[in-house]
């Protein structure tokens, strides 16, 4: 059986103290080990470490002052962390100033070596209020072992796009740190269950508490269903993933019916995608499913990122 312990740590920052907003996050990452020790992935909110305050209480030039690069004594120390504890690190996202010297809501899979195995560019910033630049890559990483994991940031799971790819490039479980003070978070909610179900995929959605967000962190599996479901104040989630029944779902269709990525490897190369301008293309993992026909030519993806840990 392959499984994956999760910890979804609903918190808030200290608004625009980032180092009293590290001491904090170290602090909960050092008390999940502790009092948790089979977790091996702790997950916290989208840009915690950024130490943003709510939304009606922005300060003008935060997001510049803030924006760090990767690999950086931040990231440094993050990694230290991770080496400390023994455990996969998703700290939320941060301000990443790239190479170009655009700012992008950026977030990390750190290894429990302490190495960073992924960085992903939120693809769907919330426009017109969220000001980074969008990135343009897809990215999943693997935990050896055990299985692969894609990310994503809060508003990218209003695209059904992102859970489809992450997905299709051998995703398992869908990690979407999330930042969401407004009151269309149950939409959110209708959004992350969807995206389960229809990729038969876990998703973990973990918000921020309030008085950052809202609360209502969820974790979704592969059937659509709704395992855990937070309130609006600061809680940890903990869960036991077993990635064994994301390859069921697939293989067998989700209540033992609905299998879609059967049905789109066997005939999604002749349903043309006009906003695309393409067709579907088989997902490399689907020849390895149990009993489930597949089909005789696998495409490999070649314009998306895919990281690997040893």
């Amino acid at each position: 059986m392959r499984t994956l312990a999760i910890a979804a740590i609903q918190t808030a920052p200290i608004a625009f103290d980032p180092d009293a907003t590290w001491a904090l996050y170290a602090d909960q990452v050092r008390a999940v080990r502790d009092t948790f020790p089979h977790v091996q992935l702790v997950v916290v909110p989208e840009l915690m470490l950024a130490a943003e305050g709510s939304l009606l209480q922005g300060r003008d030039g935060w997001m510049e002052q803030t924006a760090i690069s990767i690999p950086s004594p931040a990231t440094d120390r993050i990694c230290s962390l991770a080496r400390e504890t023994g455990l996969w690190l998703v700290p939320g996202s941060v301000y990443e100033r790239g190479l170009d010297q655009q700012v992008y809501n950026t977030a990390l899979a750190i290894s429990p070596q302490g190495e960073i195995i992924a960085t992903y560019r939120k693809i769907f910033p919330w426009q017109p209020y969220e000001r980074t630049t969008p990135g343009n890559e897809f990215v999943v990483f693997d935990i050896s072992e055990i299985g692969r994991v894609g990310l994503a940031i809060c508003y990218d799971g209003s695209f059904p796009e992102t859970a489809r790819q992450l997905a299709w490039l051998g995703a398992e479980v869908i990690v979407q740190p999330t930042l969401t003070p407004t009151r269309d978070r149950d939409m959110e909610i209708v959004c992350a269950r969807a995206n389960a179900w229809t990729n038969q995929v876990y998703v973990v959605n973990v918000n921020a508490a309030n008085p950052a967000g809202v609360g209502a962190s969820v974790i979704v599996d592969p059937e659509g269903t709704i395992r855990q479901h937070a309130g609006v104040g600061e809680e940890v989630l903990i869960d036991i993933l077993d990635l064994d029944a994301v390859t069921k779902a697939r293989a067998f269709g989700t209540m033992g019916l609905n299998r879609p990525w059967d049905q789109l490897a066997r005939h999604g190369r002749d349903i043309r995608l006009p906003m695309y301008d393409a067709t579907i293309k088989t997902p490399p993992w689907h020849e390895k499913l149990p009993d489930c026909a597949t089909t005789s030519s696998v495409d490999r993806p070649s314009r998306h990122r895919v990281q690997h840990t040893s």
